[in-house]
């Protein structure tokens, strides 16, 4: 499996490179190894490895080392795909430095805080990690052309599962495959009205100082992801994650400046511009959801129940009913069926609301429920029904139950060796120094050094 463990290295390693989430270096720089024209410093892995433990990363003993193949790996590939003229865009890098920094406000509370940690302003951040990222992206390139041909055949997933020891077979708790499509019902014109004479209220308030934003925010807002923080987030106009009536009004205001009650997918907004630099800013935000009577809740049951017998009777399959009728995004791109951590449609009971744990307990695999009420995590309220596809029992790894997963293991293993074998090619077509003393700490980057 050693692909996974380049891969995951990999990306931990250049997050940390540059020490951009640090605030000094931890040790005077030292070059640790040249790759080509390129070094490797020791301030770099000694860095990654803290950004690694601060994350929660377990640290093997021999840390340091594994790190530091890996440093000498990705210089290797990075410089064959530019031999190779691997395309990797300028605006590829500046998208990947906008989505790191992003992460680390959201890690740290807010740009001030990365600021004060990193002892540097997010421009200076983003221009001391730029030429890492384009590196990181380059080795990602090449890797992936390396593989990019690599297949597995049914009878190498079995050769693969028969070497596994039977002893060592993970065991799986039940995992599902659930689907559902989901209808939020629009409140009435008099409610909706209301919310937004309510809003202008709070707009008031705020601007003739009776309360502050934050203060009103805490006090009234729906959005359980932002209220305790006074209504505030960290946005970039370009990330497609944010509703586009929200971006489009928070920038067209001055700083300081409240909007009036805007209407988004989730409810109503006032927005007030904080802080703005570009296409990135801070905001501050009041969300209402305006309610929705027993009226229009049976409304969206009806529709609903009829969605679900054009599904049962064959007319529509699940899919295509979600693509049609359902109002959650999700499903408009990605299916309807939820996802686990790793990607996949397969998810763990703890991964679930408790209403859907509940319904699932009375459900056999295939049926598709009756169409019930629902609230989503921004407690938004709508009906939805829901399609149990698969639920595995708890058992250990076999090729019945497992033969997705086993597959998946196989063609990685496959890849690494492919990845290895081309290293062995490449290797000696490089110049690669180590410190003297990190090759007496590290045996295993012997291999990198010149053969006599």
């Amino acid at each position: 499996m050693q692909i996974r463990r380049f891969s995951l290295l990999l990306a931990l390693l250049l997050v940390g490179v540059g020490a951009w989430s640090q605030a000094k270096k931890v040790v005077a720089d030292k070059v640790t190894a040249i790759v080509g024209d390129r070094i490797i410093l020791l301030s770099d892995i000694k860095n990654s490895l803290a950004d690694i433990a601060r994350q929660g990363g377990t640290i093997p003993e021999n840390g340091e080392c594994i790190l530091t193949e890996q440093a000498i790996i990705s210089k290797v590939m990075m410089l064959q795909a530019l031999k190779d003229s691997l395309p990797v865009t300028d605006e590829e890098v500046e998208a990947d430095l906008d989505n790191r920094i992003r992460s680390y406000i959201n890690q740290f509370g807010s740009q001030e805080a990365l600021e004060e940690v990193a002892g540097k302003t997010i421009y200076q951040i983003k221009d001391d990690a730029r030429e890492s990222v384009k590196e990181q992206k380059l080795a990602q390139a090449m890797q992936s052309k390396i593989v990019e041909n690599v297949r597995v055949t049914p009878l190498e997933v079995k050769a693969y599962f028969d070497n596994i020891p039977k002893d060592s077979l993970p065991f799986y708790e039940s995992e599902l495959e659930i689907g559902q499509i989901i209808i939020y019902p629009k409140a009435s014109r008099d409610i909706e009205q209301y919310i937004a004479s309510e809003m202008n209220n709070y707009k008031k308030q705020i601007e003739t100082k009776v309360v502050t934003f934050d203060q009103m925010a805490k006090r009234v807002s729906e959005d359980p992801g932002s209220r305790d923080r006074g209504g505030q987030y960290q946005v970039n106009r370009n990330e497609k994650t944010w509703d586009p009536v929200f971006l489009s009004t928070a920038f067209r205001l001055k700083e300081g400046e409240i909007s009036s009650p805007v209407k988004s997918k989730f409810g109503y907004h006032i927005i007030q511009m904080v802080q703005r630099n570009g296409d990135d800013a801070i905001v501050r935000h009041i969300l209402r959801i305006p309610p929705v009577t027993e009226d229009e809740i049976k409304v969206a049951m009806t529709k609903l129940d009829s969605v679900r017998t054009k599904v049962m009777k064959g007319d529509l399959t699940f899919n295509e009913a979600a693509t049609k009728y359902s109002d959650d995004e999700a499903a408009k791109y990605s299916g309807p069926y939820l996802t686990g951590r790793d990607g996949s449609t397969f998810v763990t009971i703890d991964q679930l609301d408790k209403a859907l744990v509940a319904l699932l307990g009375k459900m056999k695999v295939g049926e598709y429920s009756q169409p019930l009420e629902y609230e989503s995590e921004q407690g938004k309220k709508g009906v939805r029904i829901v399609h149990l596809k698969s639920r595995s029992e708890p058992h250990r790894l076999n090729l019945v139950d497992d033969y997705s997963k086993i597959s998946q293991f196989a063609l990685e293993e496959k890849k690494a060796r492919k990845l290895d074998k081309w290293l062995q090619g490449k290797l000696p077509t490089y110049y690669v120094l180590l410190d003297p003393q990190t090759g007496e700490d590290c045996p295993l980057l012997k291999k990198f050094e010149p053969k006599n």
